[in-house]
């Protein structure tokens, strides 16, 4: 498989790779120093537009602005740089971070964070009055997540404990409920599961830390195919394109410095494997 290395602006932690349909371009982010990315794929540019709070994920709003779910539980919005409070802070995230997040189709927004000193990660979800609901704690590190193709149940991957899980997702509440393990990864051997994507016959993309991959998964989790990257720390993945059949994948150079890392680490990446992606839920916070 042809894997084009799009960009590298050696990302300590490359992450959220998303396609603005509006744009036509991909934006991703480097979460441990803030920098945020655009790539032009019809002109074959590549840009930093933004360096400011510090950030986890992101979301695209209906009306194209990026939402940003940082430090403390803050959430703001990002349009050519101009930024506007959405959430000031959680109490009990001071200290923390939010890592990867995701609209659902009523343009709620799931939203995870990483431990803090005292207590671990948790999951939250931000409803589309900017009120914001504490699902479940108890989270080594929250990470990937997204969606089955009829819409009633949710994926969410625990990066620490290699876990991918299932819920019941009730589309009209926002409410998940019935969590079961889907897959389980020995990450002492394999890496940990990191950010994820679903295509558009229902498998799950996910991205593997410490890795090197990119692994396919069936809907029942059954392993389909890995996809070997330049790059030790494969942090996550998307589709994009207007037709939905490139995808993107992110990378990172972690806290050990470049050294040993892959060519590639730090690096944006784009394959085509042959499967066309869905496209991914506007959020619709009302600020």
């Amino acid at each position: 498989m042809d894997i084009k290395l799009i960009a590298n602006y050696d990302c300590i932690c490359g992450e959220g790779p998303l396609w603005h349909p509006l744009e036509h371009k991909l934006y991703w982010a480097d979460i441990n120093t803030a920098r945020i990315f655009r790539y032009d794929p019809a002109a074959g540019r590549h840009e930093q537009v933004s360096q400011d709070e510090p950030l986890g994920g992101f979301t695209i709003q209906a009306d194209g602005k990026l939402l940003l779910f940082g430090r403390n539980g803050a959430v703001r919005t990002w349009h050519d740089g101009i930024i506007e409070t959405v959430v000031e802070g959680i109490e009990a995230e001071q200290g923390c971070t939010f890592n990867d997040v995701i609209a659902d189709p009523r343009g709620r927004v799931f939203c995870g964070t990483m431990p803090g000193k005292g207590h671990l990660g948790s999951l939250y979800r931000l409803d589309l009055d900017g009120s914001i609901t504490h699902l479940f704690g108890g989270i080594g590190c929250s990470n990937g997540m997204g969606f089955t193709a009829d819409l009633k149940r949710m994926y969410y991957t625990d990066s620490t404990p290699g876990k991918i899980y299932v819920f019941d997702y009730d589309i009209e509440t926002g409410s998940i409920t019935n969590q079961r393990d889907l897959v389980s990864v020995d990450t002492k051997k394999d890496g940990l599961p990191d950010g994820m994507t679903v295509d558009a016959d229902g498998n799950l993309w996910s991205a593997r830390w410490d890795g090197s991959s990119v692994y396919k998964f069936a809907p029942d989790g059954t392993q389909l195919d890995r996809i070997i990257l330049p790059a030790l720390k494969v942090s996550s993945v998307t589709f994009g394109g207007d037709d939905l059949m490139d995808m993107y994948v992110t990378s990172a150079i972690g806290a050990e410095g470049k050294a040993g890392q892959g060519e590639g680490a730090g690096g944006l990446f784009r394959l085509r494997p042959g499967v066309r992606g869905v496209p991914e839920f506007y959020s619709r916070i009302k600020l």
